[in-house]
């Protein structure tokens, strides 16, 4: 990791944490999961419900797990990276 004097602080520390790598994996495991769970308690046993209902539960599913596991692995960079020190 090499210094750069124009960058900010903050943008050391995002880089350190690797937040754009753990924001992309959480984000794509959360699409995963909302997806099964959609097909295996929406569309498999079937329902009479409009679907619009399901996809805005769906976003706000994927959404609040993808920041949740963007947040588990950050915490898990954080803590590997005071253990190198």
């Amino acid at each position: 990791m090499t210094d750069e004097p124009s960058r900010s602080p903050r943008a050391n520390m995002v880089a350190a944490l690797n937040v754009p790598q753990n924001a992309r994996r959480g984000f794509g495991f959360a699409l995963l999961a909302t997806l099964a769970i959609f097909v295996f308690f929406v569309l498999l046993p079937g329902t009479f419900r409009s679907p619009l209902f399901y996809l805005a539960l769906g976003f706000v599913l994927a959404t609040s797990l993808g920041a949740f596991a963007t947040v588990i692995l950050t915490l898990i960079s954080a803590y590997r990276l005071s253990r190198e020190s």
